[in-house]
């Protein structure tokens, strides 16, 4: 049954109170109309109807000039039971979600939790590489929230985050004039009072390092970000086929991002490809362990991939014809570098960043970048915002020890919003292992606030690093067998494994885990057939 909109007066006129001139998440996307209000002007206009139910939204409603108020959330338990907002649907986000749906709540004191997200889809995003070798289908890494939160109390809505407004540096243990924590406002106009709030939002690529880079570069962190490399790759080998030169595909960065990428990208052209990864640094994967960057250099090396250390990029522009770069690849030195290449090529110029190297220009057809993020966080004006989120130089928000907000003791971060450090002092870097850890704890710490007990410190644990190098090659590390490597098949293996023990749910992950256990068994049989096809024509 669906819910309808009632706008709250208190909250209505505590937004109007609130000076905040033009809090945004989005840069250029202001909170306020043409006549500064905070509110849309009077004028007839339809708004959206939330649902309590998984559905997005249920219906449209018009409000007339006399009635033009942005519509408000109606939770299904209204005010008698905690109401928790969760900003963003990664790794922090859904698993911070799952982890409050699994705890033991008093009746009374069960949260009723909204997740928002801009995407319809849960993105696995250490698997993204495998849907460019074609080892995994979408629905496998990418699977539905309304088909992850189907068995849940969670309700999700597709959206963007246009503002917020915290409310909880009003009172020491975050009591304010609305009685709530503070309101979302969202892109589709509807505005959520909540009591307790998640900040999971993640970070997008920084393409506005280099001249060129957000016109020409692909970045690759999201599921459209692999769509639309595969497209590229798909139109690239139509446009090649049965030519006399190689595509070419330049990586800039050789962190685990690049080289994963550098060594799927060559396994899947082969003999038909080059693959060039440009790094600052001297050396690959530079904070890996050992095993994992020697396992790594080793089938760089047996692919056509040509590493180019010691360069930045100064700038990308469009390019003319081959055979512009200083240096050839042995595969390119095969072929005539008088042919006339396609006109949409790019041309990298590289600067170099060590002293004893030259400056190079070299030419491709792709280019895929990996180098840099930033947090999708709010950005709230200095002046008159005294409550303002504290920001680090990244963009990422100020924690204390709980993954609590410093100043907001009703908001949370998690993952890529999060600015933590370790126990070494240094900011725990932006991966997988780190925000669903962070989740488990968020989740607890929410259960604490909320039931009077003592919030805990989060500690992380580096369970180890892995990463994948094509689609019978990876490399795992584990922290608790120091010095030791999996790689190969076993490492690929055993990566594959570790993944699935961390997909969201259980009924997902016996969805997929039968998937890949059929597609084996199919690849065994093939194998074997083949096998005894040779070995009968041998005997001929």
């Amino acid at each position: 049954m669906a819910h309808t909109i009632s706008p709250s007066a208190a909250t209505l006129a505590y937004l109007h109170r609130r000076k905040f001139t033009r809090g945004k998440l989005f840069p250029g996307r202001s909170c306020k109309n043409s006549s500064g209000s905070l509110l849309p002007s009077a004028r007839r206009r339809f708004y959206f109807v939330a649902s309590a139910t998984n559905e997005r939204y249920r219906g449209v409603m018009e409000i007339s000039e006399s009635e033009a108020r942005p519509p408000i959330y109606a939770w299904p338990d209204h005010n008698k039971r905690p109401r928790i907002c969760i900003l963003g649907g990664g790794f922090g986000g859904l698993y911070t979600a799952l982890r409050l749906e699994s705890l033991v709540w008093p009746d009374d004191k069960k949260p009723q939790v909204v997740l928002v997200d801009q995407s319809e889809h849960f993105v696995f995003k250490p698997l993204l590489y495998e849907l460019l070798s074609g080892e995994v289908d979408e629905w496998e890494i990418a699977p539905r929230f309304s088909d992850l939160l189907g068995n849940t109390s969670v309700q999700f809505f597709r959206d963007r985050v246009k503002c917020l407004y915290p409310s909880d540096h009003l009172g020491m243990n975050g009591a304010t004039v609305t009685g709530s924590g503070g309101v979302v406002h969202l892109e589709s106009g509807l505005l959520i009072e909540y009591d307790w709030l998640v900040l999971a939002l993640g970070a997008e690529a920084k393409l506005d390092l280099v001249p060129g880079a957000v016109e020409y570069a692909l970045p690759f962190s999201t599921l459209e970000d692999a769509h639309k490399v595969n497209e590229k790759l798909r139109a690239l080998e139509r446009t090649y086929f049965g030519k006399d030169y190689p595509i070419r595909v330049a990586v800039v960065g050789c962190g685990y991002s690049g080289v994963e990428l550098a060594a799927t990208i060559s396994e899947r052209l082969q003999d038909g490809g080059v693959v060039k990864a440009i790094n600052v640094g001297k050396e690959i994967l530079p904070n890996a362990p050992p095993g994992n960057r020697e396992s790594a250099l080793k089938v760089l090396s047996s692919r056509n991939v040509q590493l180019l250390p010691g360069y930045v990029v100064r700038r990308i522009r469009k390019g003319g014809g081959f055979g512009t770069s200083h240096e050839l690849t042995k595969v390119e030195a095969l072929y005539d570098a008088t042919e006339i290449r396609t006109p949409e090529s790019l041309v990298l110029e590289l600067q170099p960043a060590e002293r004893g190297l030259q400056s190079q220009i070299v030419e491709v057809d792709l280019v895929l970048w990996t180098v840099g993020t930033k947090p999708q966080l709010p950005l709230l004006e200095h002046n008159d915002n005294p409550n303002m989120l504290p920001l680090n130089v990244r963009g990422q928000v100020e924690t204390d020890e709980t993954l609590r907000v410093k100043g907001h003791p009703r908001v949370f971060a998690v993952g890529d919003s999060c600015a933590l450090r370790g126990k070494h002092g240094n900011l725990l870097p932006a991966t997988a292992q780190v925000a669903l850890q962070q989740a488990d704890f968020v989740g607890w710490n929410l259960w604490a606030a909320i039931n009077g007990r003592p919030l805990l410190p989060f500690r992380f644990q580096n369970v180890g690093e892995m990463m994948t190098l094509g689609r019978y090659d990876g490399a795992v590390s584990p922290s608790f067998l120091e010095g030791i490597t999996l790689e190969g098949p076993i490492g690929h293996s055993v990566r594959k494994f570790a993944c699935l023990t961390r997909f969201p749910t259980d009924e997902h992950r016996l969805k997929v885990g039968f998937s890949w256990l059929t597609k084996s068994a199919v690849e065994t049989a093939a194998f074997v057939q083949n096998t005894f096809t040779k070995y009968l024509q041998n005997l001929r």
